[in-house]
């Protein structure tokens, strides 16, 4: 009987033990019944989800000032989307023609030239592409700015024999009857400017393309502007010369034969025109662009045109390091045009001695507040920060009044015999001014790291170390001096960054030889607007900065480096 009670039991106990090993070895679960793993994960993206929307003002407001600012610097300093932009037509063509060949682009190049001119003076964009390509080559703004003037010319050749031919052709209602399409004539015949509503956009006849293909996309590039820039009636608007220049192509070329399928309004006067049009005086793009200037006759001019057709270049990176494009390649500018490199070792050299000076004085200045009673100490960091309560300007103004010939400085060594009056110290509009100014500037902030290290270093070191024998300098060198310099570091990185963005004061007592960099860049962005150049010299800022504080981590930690504590 007991057997047959323990062969009975042992089935149950392996069944129990089986359900107990699946209890163990399957999944946890939480109080809700959902796997405990899912429960925890769903928990930790919660708080993540909590935590990001904590901080995400924050993170917005860094993006919009700090990132995005630097993001469009980056993208200013490769971008020259006006030249393609400006002149499509032309920069096509020009991919055919061999820069360095010797010889000037054909008429094909020279008449896309004229189409894209006449549609950029319209608009007043000749004038920024002048500009552009005037940072490249001296005399591109001037060039634009006269061919802008001088393109009506070139296609009133054309003009003038269309309206001698007929005068149906000098009216723009009747070009509008030609072009537009029946619905938008009823459109514009209903509309009434006076009524407010929006003008009825520009509807191409169906067909009209194909017979008049250039003047119909010129047409459009015409209606366009007049009706969204100008905002006038178009129906009632004389079109341009170059409608006419393109309406003598359009007769004159592969598509002139389809005139004679045209039956709508106006198609009396079309064929009269297409008839009469291959006997009409032509226009050569060539002459008539050496006309309006030499310069288009030349080569500099179109090279410099290829040279920057495409979107993006490299040419401003070049610039700011005293190189430019040729169509040879890159190339150094002129040694008289070289100022580029020579502020940005300027820049260095001076940020360097900045620095140093700052640490020369800072570090007595330091040892001194972090020694001295609490009371005298407080007083002391006062006029400490008594510069932060004062203008800048004011600043720089008052040393370029101490430092000048005739100044207190200069007064003071006079008087105490240690210069001759012929002979005063020349302490302004050079380096030495620049650094004289910029250190008492920059001076609190070298002073400020030191002392909140220096106060958590234990005087009862120093008497230890005397104690066991050693000297004053021996123990200020072996123990005092190595747990200051993290405070030596955290004060030079601040020092060394803000000085070597410094414009204001390099600008006011630095002169032609005591200017920074930045003093450039602030001239490409507000007096010349050679904004590209400036952003690309601003990258280049940046990188040097972040290349020696990569260096600085290498070599010193910038681990080591703290504000105190």
């Amino acid at each position: 009987m007991s057997d047959a009670n323990n062969a009975t039991t042992a089935p149950n106990s392996a069944l129990a033990a089986e359900r107990a090993e699946d209890e163990y070895t399957g999944p946890m679960l939480a109080a809700d019944g959902t796997p405990l793993k899912r429960s925890l994960n769903r928990a930790l993206r919660r708080q993540k989800i909590s935590a990001l929307l904590l901080i995400a003002p924050l993170l917005i407001f860094v993006l919009v000032t700090f990132i995005a600012p630097i993001a469009d610097m980056l993208f200013r300093s490769v971008e020259n989307q006006i030249v393609q932009d400006t002149l499509p037509r032309t920069t096509t063509e020009l991919k055919n023609w061999d820069s360095e060949g010797g010889e000037l682009p054909d008429q094909t190049v020279y008449k896309s030239l004229y189409q894209d001119i006449y549609v950029a003076q319209e608009r007043k964009l000749h004038t920024r592409l002048g500009s552009r390509l005037n940072y490249e080559l001296t005399g591109a703004s001037s060039l634009f700015r006269k061919s802008g003037r001088g393109v009506d010319d070139i296609g009133e050749v054309y003009q003038d024999q269309f309206e001698d031919l007929n005068a149906f052709w000098k009216k723009g209602e009747n070009w509008n009857d030609v072009l537009g399409s029946d619905a938008w004539l009823a459109a514009m015949n209903d509309w009434k400017k006076a009524s407010g509503d929006a003008q009825p956009p520009f509807e191409m006849r169906d067909g009209i393309a194909d017979i008049l293909p250039q003047t119909a996309d010129y047409y459009s590039i015409f209606a366009d502007f007049v009706q969204n820039e100008d905002e006038d009636n178009l129906y009632k608007e004389d079109p341009w010369p170059l409608i006419y220049s393109a309406f003598y192509d359009d007769l004159t070329g592969p598509t002139a034969e389809q005139v004679a399928t045209y039956a709508g309004p106006g198609a009396t006067e079309l064929a009269e025109a297409a008839a009469a049009a291959p006997s009409f005086a032509t226009v050569d793009y060539m002459d008539a662009f050496a006309d309006i200037d030499k310069d288009w006759v030349e080569l500099p001019i179109w090279q410099t045109i290829a040279t920057y057709s495409p979107k993006f270049t490299n040419g401003y990176f070049l610039n700011a390091v005293d190189m430019q494009k040729t169509p040879d390649g890159p190339a150094l500018r002129p040694e008289d045009e070289r100022i580029y490199w020579t502020l940005f070792k300027r820049t260095l050299f001076m940020s360097v001695c900045i620095t140093l000076s700052c640490i020369l004085l800072g570090y007595p200045i330091g040892w001194i507040l972090a020694n001295l009673p609490a009371r005298t100490a407080n007083l002391l960091m006062i006029l400490v920060l008594l510069p932060f309560w004062t203008s800048l300007l004011v600043r720089t103004s008052a040393w370029k009044v101490m430092l000048q010939q005739q100044g207190v400085i200069n007064d003071t060594l006079v008087w105490l015999g240690v210069v001759a009056d012929d002979s005063r110290l020349a302490l302004i509009n050079n380096q030495t001014g620049t650094i004289i100014a910029m250190t008492h500037i920059l001076l609190p902030f070298m002073i400020l790291p030191l002392y909140s290290v220096m106060k958590t270093v234990p005087p009862s070191y120093l008497r230890a170390a005397k104690s066991l024998g050693a000297t004053n300098w021996t123990a200020f060198w072996r123990v005092y001096f190595p747990q200051s310099v993290p405070g030596i570091g955290a004060g030079s990185i601040l020092v060394f960054i803000l000085s070597i963005g410094y414009y204001i004061t390099p600008e006011i007592v630095g002169g032609r030889t005591g200017t920074f960099i930045s003093n450039r860049i602030a001239y490409h962005i507000s007096s010349s607007l050679n904004w590209g150049l400036a952003a690309a010299l601003g990258a280049i800022l940046l990188a040097v900065v972040l290349g020696l504080y990569y260096a600085y981590d290498k070599i010193v930690g910038i681990d080591n480096v703290k504000l105190g504590g």
